[in-house]
């Protein structure tokens, strides 16, 4: 009975080969048409504020900012003169497609719900002293209020790696929440004293 031949040795990977799959692309906006209709989308879905969506729609729905990149740019468009909202748009359609980007990304976050806003205020001052428009105007208050708080919350979850650590920002937190809140400080003021503060204490530890 003839023996029965070895199995062919497996070959070495080769370098014509070229490297294995990399990891996958990151997303992002298409095009400029991509953006423009998603800030639109994502206005249309800010009643009471566009925060409360502004955080799922970029960071976990498309993933075009991680949540510390999200983090960093909402500071610097928190202390940008003009609504905080626009000009986190502005740099996020820059960061991608350069001027024109940002110029989408602004016209879908204002045009379409301009006209929205319009219709609505003609409709409002008609039936504003109805005792059920204002009682259903409350309610909506009150719901605005929450996803702004349950964004908070969520954007907390960046302090953990963040260079201050956790109890360092917290304490920042309670800062600010203090000064706005109990001693009625001024937006300006806020981010000078305590903003100020936070950015001179995070840039001494960062590392050289």
């Amino acid at each position: 009975m003839p023996a029965t031949p070895d199995p062919a040795p497996a070959e070495p990977s080769s370098p014509l080969l070229g490297p294995g799959p990399g990891p996958a692309p990151r997303p992002r906006p298409r095009d400029c048409t991509d953006l423009f209709w998603s800030f639109t989308w994502l206005a249309l879905q800010g009643f009471g504020g566009v925060l409360a969506v502004v955080q799922r729609e970029l960071v976990d729905r498309k993933g075009w900012l991680t949540n510390d990149e999200f983090i960093e740019d909402w500071a610097v468009a928190q202390i940008l003169p003009g609504p905080n909202v626009v000009n986190l748009s502005v740099m996020v359609g820059d960061r991608y497609f350069g001027w024109r980007g940002a110029v989408a990304a602004l016209a879908g976050m204002l045009l379409l719900p301009m006209l929205v806003v319009l219709c609505l205020a003609v409709v409002y001052a008609r039936h504003a002293a109805h005792p059920a428009v204002a009682g259903a105007l409350r309610g909506m208050g009150a719901v605005a209020a929450g996803l702004v708080a349950g964004v908070a919350l969520r954007m907390g979850v960046g302090l953990r790696t963040h260079p201050l650590g956790p109890r360092i920002g917290v304490a920042f937190v309670g800062l600010t929440f203090v000064a706005m809140a109990a001693l009625h400080w001024p937006l300006a003021a806020v981010l000078a004293v305590v903003g100020g503060a936070a950015c001179a204490w995070t840039w001494r530890r960062l590392p050289a």
